[in-house]
């Protein structure tokens, strides 16, 4: 099975984070999931989604989060996958090394922790 194919509909997806089904709509409204959906317009959640799913009910309930802080979480987990992926390949790639050093730039202005440059 591919992990972004959706095999759950909400109410086991449901049952299997012990989450309300209104608060996995409410998860999807604020755009932090996107569940497949079938012709007849059912949601069906992937193991990925139900991974995703378990991240944002960590960081709500046990971290204590607001919606606003799992999106910059969630932005600022996408943005080290992304750089984790530029650093496998920079090793002896000096074009994909400075795209690694820009996208730490972009985390750490995001963080707060670097100023932002005048032109960006």
């Amino acid at each position: 099975m591919n992990r972004s194919e959706g095999v759950y509909i909400i109410s086991v997806a449901a049952r299997l984070l012990n989450l309300h089904p209104q608060t996995l709509r409410k998860y999807e409204r604020a755009g932090f999931i996107t569940p497949a959906r079938t012709i007849g317009m059912l949601r069906l959640y992937s193991a990925e989604d139900i991974a995703r799913l378990r991240l944002i009910k960590y960081l709500v309930e046990d971290l204590g989060l607001n919606l606003a802080g799992v999106q910059f979480v969630l932005n600022l987990a996408s943005g080290l996958v992304a750089l984790d992926q530029l650093l496998s390949t920079a090793r002896n790639d000096r074009e994909a090394h400075q795209r690694a050093q820009a996208a730490v730039g972009e985390l750490l202005e995001e963080l707060g922790l670097r100023q932002r440059h005048p032109s960006g």
